[in-house]
């Protein structure tokens, strides 16, 4: 899942290897606005889709990898585990303040330290 910007990202190599190799980017465009001291702000998020397709997904995985720390997202983990499905939560408690909600760390099945994972995914 992305936000769409208007102008050129530097994710964009990224985006075209995933599609290329078969993966589904769901994008959406970010909103704009100025906010009350006048500055430009970018707002978006892709939490309604990621859940939606993460339960339409549920029936066909026996695993999900959530790359995320939003306490939002424990009632999500709780419904799909109701279906049988393990989920690994992977973020980070490393950082201060720690990226993942307490809550949605103890209702998932694993998670993933990110720091620890650096030596295997990190460029060299």
């Amino acid at each position: 899942f992305r936000l769409e910007d208007q102008e050129y990202s530097p994710i964009r190599p990224l985006v075209d290897w995933l599609d290329y190799n078969g993966y589904t980017m769901v994008t959406k465009p970010t909103k704009e606005f100025t906010d009350a001291s006048g500055r430009r702000k970018v707002k978006g998020n892709m939490d309604i889709e990621l859940a939606i397709d993460v339960m339409e997904m549920a029936e066909c995985v026996d695993h999900i990898l959530l790359f995320s720390g939003d306490g939002d997202f424990r009632r999500l983990v709780e419904a799909v585990q109701r279906k049988g499905v393990r989920v690994t939560v992977i973020s980070t408690v490393r950082s201060q303040p720690p990226m993942v909600a307490d809550e949605l760390r103890r209702q998932a099945d694993n998670f993933i330290e990110l720091a620890d994972l650096s030596p295997r995914i990190a460029r060299t």
